[in-house]
C-alpha cells in the first residue's frame, strides 16, 4: 500500500489540493448563494440560470486556490514560462468553469430535487449539484493540466 501511494503521489496530492479547493469553492458558493439573492433579486433564477453570480464568484475562488496549490504541491514546473503557464491554467479553468456551470444547471434543474439529510447537516439541491459538477469537471482538469500545462 505504501509503495502504491509513493508511486501515485502526484494523484494523491492532486486529490488533496482539489479537495481543499473544492472546500473553498463550496464554502464560498454557500456564502454567495445565501447573501447575493438579498442584493440581486434575480440571482436565484436569472432567465433560467440558477445562481449565476454565486457560481461564477465561487468557481473563481476555487480556481485561484487550486492554481497556487497545484504549483506548490502537485505539479513541477513545465517548459512554459510562469506567465504562459498561468495563462494556460486560466484558459483551461475558464473552459472548466463553463462546463461546471453547464453541469450545475443540468443537475439542479433535472436531477437533484430533494435535500439530503446527513444527520449533522442537510445538503440542499443546489449544494448537491455544485458538488457533483466539481467532481465531474475535476477528472478532466487533472488530465489537461498534467499533459498540457505542466508537461508531465
Amino acid at each position: 500500500m505504501r509503495e502504491l501511494l509513493i508511486r501515485q503521489k502526484q494523484v494523491l496530492f492532486f486529490v488533496i489540493a482539489g479537495g481543499l479547493s473544492a472546500i473553498v469553492e463550496i464554502g464560498s458558493f454557500k456564502a454567495f448563494n445565501t447573501y447575493l439573492p438579498h442584493v440581486f433579486a434575480r440571482e436565484t433564477n436569472f432567465h433560467g440560470i440558477h445562481y449565476p453570480l454565486s457560481n461564477i464568484f465561487s468557481t473563481s475562488c476555487g480556481i485561484i486556490s487550486n492554481y497556487f496549490l497545484s504549483i506548490w504541491f502537485v505539479f513541477e514546473r513545465g517548459r512554459h514560462s510562469k506567465r504562459k503557464e498561468f495563462a494556460y491554467f486560466m484558459g483551461v479553468s475558464f473552459i472548466s468553469t463553463l462546463l461546471s456551470l453547464g453541469f450545475f444547471q443540468v443537475f439542479y434543474s433535472f436531477i437533484f430535487k430533494d435535500n439530503i439529510n446527513l444527520i449533522f447537516y442537510t445538503l440542499s439541491p443546489e449544494m448537491i449539484s455544485k458538488i457533483a459538477a466539481i467532481l465531474l469537471v475535476s477528472i478532466l482538469n487533472y488530465s489537461v493540466k498534467k499533459k498540457v500545462i505542466f508537461n508531465g
